[in-house]
C-alpha cells in the first residue's frame, strides 16, 4: 500500500526536525524518515552533550583557581562517570521536544527506520511505499578520519565515541585543530588527562584570524595541552601499551606523540546511507549534494537541508535552511538561501566567535578596510570577573560599513550577536559606538572597539590642526 504526503523529511536532526513540525503547523500532510533517533547530532554527539562537558570542565578550572577570588581552594577531583551521568541527563532533558510521540501529536507520521529512494516522488521504507510532492533531505554527516598508516589497526576515537567514554583517559593524542579539536582537547586536559594535540596549520582555529589562533593557542598551552603546530600525523603504531603517533612537518621534521587514546577531530563526511540518490537523479558532489539557490537538488521537488548540503556545518544553519527548504518545498513563491551574515562559535574557554571577513580577506575584496580593536583586559566587568583574556576585533569597510567582527573572550558567543545584527541590518560601526551600553557589562567591549571609529577621526594629527585653528578663532572672538 502506497501512503500519500505532500512532504518527507528524510533525516531526525535539527534541520528535519524544523522542515517535518513547519509543514504539520501549516496543515501538511508529513513523514519523518529516521533510522538512529530523533535529535540527530546535535543533541546526542555534538552541540548539547558537548557544551555539558565544557561546563564541568569549566567548574573544575574554576575550583583549582579558586584562590585567586579570594576563596580558599577545595577538592578539585573530577569524577568522570558522574560528569558523563550529568552530560546523559541533559541530554534526555534537552530531547523531550524532539521525542517521536511528540510529532506524532503534532500530526507527523514517524518512520523509525531507512529510507531508500526508488523515484525523485517514491521511497520505500521497510516494505512500506511512500509517495511524495515534495522531499526534503537532512540526513546530516559524520566524522571521518584521514588516511594514516596503522591508525585502523592500532584504533582511535571520534566525537562520538569520545561521547560514550566511562573512564578517563590517562592521555589523549588530538589529531585535528579545528573547532571540535579545540573544545575536547580543553576539555580533556581540565579533566585530568595529558593532552597532545597534532595541528596540521601552525595555529588552531586555521578558518579564523590569526590573531584569534594566536590567542587560544596561548590559552591552551598555558592549560597544559601540548600543542604541535605545523605537524600532520603520517603514522600510529602500539608500544608498550600506548599509542604511538609519528608526525612531519613542512620541513620533513618529524615528532612523536604517545597517548593512551587517539581522538580524531579532522574531518566529516556527507550521510547518504542507503538513500540510493541515484534512483532519483540527485547529484552528489566534492563535500555535499548538490543544490541551487533555493536549496533544491538536481532532482524534481527535492530539496536539502543541514549539514547535507556541505555549506556550514553549524546547527543553527541548519535550521535557517530547513525553514527556507520547507517554504520552497510546498509554496510556488521561491526563497533564496542568503548566507552573507553567518556567525558561528567555538566553545572553548574562552569563547571564540565570527561573522564575516578576516581582516585578510577584507583587505583582498575591499578598499578603504579599517580595524578597531577592543582587548578584554582593559574592559572594567571583564576585570571584575577575572577573565581578561582576548579582545574584540571589528574589521570595516566604506563608511564604516562592518565586513566582519571576531571575539575572543568571555561568552564571545553571545558578544558577537550584536555585530550580527548590525551587519544584517547595515548599520555602521560607529551605532556601535553612539548606543548606550548598560555598565559594567562585557558589551561594553564591542561599543569600545567601535569607539575607535571617532578616535581615529579626531585624534590624527590634520584634525589636530583645525581644531586647534577653529579653538583659536574662538577664543579671538570671545576677546573681542
Amino acid at each position: 500500500m502506497t501512503k500519500r504526503y505532500d512532504l518527507v523529511a528524510i533525516g531526525g536532526g535539527t534541520a528535519g526536525l524544523v522542515s517535518a513540525a513547519g509543514a504539520a503547523s501549516l496543515g501538511a500532510r508529513v513523514a519523518l524518515v529516521e533510522r538512529d533517533k530523533l535529535g540527530g547530532d546535535c543533541l546526542y554527539r555534538g552541540c548539547v552533550p558537548t557544551k555539558a562537558l565544557v561546563k564541568s570542565a569549566r567548574v573544575a578550572h574554576l575550583v583549582r583557581h579558586s584562590e585567586e577570588y579570594g576563596v580558599r581552594g577545595t577538592d578539585s577531583e573530577v569524577d568522570f562517570p558522574a560528569v558523563m551521568a550529568r552530560m546523559r541527563r541533559v541530554i534526555e532533558r534537552a530531547g523531550e521536544h524532539d521525542s517521536p510521540a511528540r510529532f506524532r501529536e503534532l500530526g507527523v507520521d514517524v518512520f523509525e527506520d531507512e529510507a531508500r529512494f526508488e523515484a525523485p516522488d517514491l521511497l520505500s521504507i521497510d516494505g512500506r511505499t511512500l509517495k511524495a510532492a515534495s522531499v526534503i533531505v537532512a540526513t546530516g554527516s559524520h566524522p571521518t578520519a584521514p588516511p594514516v598508516e596503522g591508525l585502523e589497526e592500532a584504533g582511535y576515537l571520534t566525537n562520538v565515541e569520545a561521547l560514550e567514554l566511562e573512564r578517563l583517559p590517562r592521555s589523549l593524542i588530538v589529531i585535528g585543530s579545528g573547532p571540535i579539536g579545540c573544545e575536547f582537547a580543553q576539555i580533556f586536559s581540565r579533566f585530568g588527562s595529558s593532552v597532545t594535540m597534532l595541528s596540521s596549520s601552525p595555529l588552531p582555529l586555521p578558518k579564523e584570524d590569526p590573531e584569534v589562533g594566536e590567542v587560544l593557542k596561548d590559552v591552551l598551552v598555558s592549560g597544559g595541552v601540548d600543542f604541535r603546530g605545523g605537524y600532520r600525523a603520517e603514522e600510529v603504531r602500539l608500544e608498550n601499551g600506548e599509542k604511538v603517533v609519528t608526525a612531519v612537518n613542512g620541513q620533513g621534521e618529524k615528532v612523536e606523540a604517545r597517548g593512551a587514546e587517539i581522538l580524531v577531530a579532522a574531518g566529516r563526511a556527507p550521510t547518504v546511507g542507503s538513500l540510493a540518490l541515484e534512483n532519483a537523479g540527485i547529484g552528489l558532489e566534492g563535500w555535499g549534494l548538490v543544490v541551487d539557490e533555493h536549496l533544491k537538488t538536481t532532482a524534481p521537488n527535492v530539496y536539502a537541508a543541514g549539514d547535507i548540503t556541505g555549506k556550514y556545518l553549524f546547527t543553527h544553519v541548519a535550521e535557517y535552511q530547513g525553514r527556507t527548504a520547507l517554504r520552497n518545498a510546498l509554496f510556488p513563491v521561491k526563497s533564496k538561501a542568503d548566507y552573507r551574515v553567518v556567525p558561528w562559535t567555538t566553545f572553548t574557554d574562552p569563547e571564540v566567535a565570527r561573522v564575516g571577513l578576516t581582516e585578510e580577506q577584507a583587505r583582498r575584496e575591499h578598499d578603504r578596510v579599517e580595524v578597531f580593536r577592543q582587548p578584554f583586559a582593559d574592559v572594567d566587568r571583564a576585570m571584575a570577573d577575572g577573565e581578561t583574556t582576548g579582545f574584540v576585533k571589528i574589521v570595516s569597510g566604506k563608511r564604516g560599513r562592518i565586513l566582519g567582527g571576531h571575539i575572543v573572550g568571555p561568552d564571545a558567543g553571545n558578544l558577537i550577536h550584536e555585530v550580527v545584527l548590525a551587519m544584517q541590518k547595515d548599520i555602521p560601526v560607529q551605532a556601535l559606538s553612539t548606543t548606550i551600553h548598560v555598565y559594567p557589562t562585557l558589551s561594553q567591549a564591542n561599543q569600545r572597539a567601535a569607539d575607535n571609529y571617532y578616535r581615529e577621526r579626531l585624534f590624527n594629527d590634520r584634525t589636530r590642526r583645525a581644531l586647534s585653528v577653529f579653538f583659536g578663532a574662538r577664543r579671538l572672538l570671545r576677546r573681542s
